[in-house]
């Protein structure tokens, strides 16, 4: 075989050895991983509000609930499986936020407890909490100073 000399000889190479990939099949199955897991929030703030909770307090256990099923689905190996199934559909913003938490934490466990554990657990969702955190106390001050 000859050396690859120009970028398109490369690209050529890359298509020829790439597998296709079903782009319909993981749509579906995004969409429909997706909605399910939004149908599953949509039943327990249903519940809740049924049992008497406000909506605000029915949201914040919805939060909490789907948090923890994804943190202990992906301590248990199990989120992982769903998200190579389903792509981009079972990583809808809490689900997905639940995970990039706790898959550094296991994965840096053997350097420790505080510098693996502790360091590690936030380095992917660490700028997003660092945004959010700063942007509602930005709109906070906002909202004090125009009286809104």
């Amino acid at each position: 075989m000859k050396p690859i000399e120009t970028n398109q000889e490369y690209s050529d190479y890359v298509n020829k050895k790439s597998p296709d990939s079903p782009i319909l099949k993981n749509c579906l199955n995004a969409f429909w991983v997706g909605g399910l897991i939004c149908t599953i929030g949509q039943f327990i703030m249903n519940f809740c509000q049924y049992k008497g909770m406000e909506q605000t307090q029915a949201s914040t256990v919805v939060s909490i609930v789907l948090v923890a099923c994804a943190a202990i689905l992906t301590g248990l190996n199990i989120f992982n499986k769903i998200g190579k199934f389903a792509g981009a559909g079972s990583l809808i913003p809490i689900t997905g936020f639940a995970n990039s938490i706790v898959s550094p934490a296991i994965e840096y466990k053997s350097e420790g407890y505080v510098m693996g554990v502790g360091g590690k657990m936030f380095t992917v969702a660490g700028p997003v909490l660092v945004y959010g955190i700063s942007t509602s106390v930005i709109i906070g001050m906002i909202a004090v100073l125009f009286g809104a």
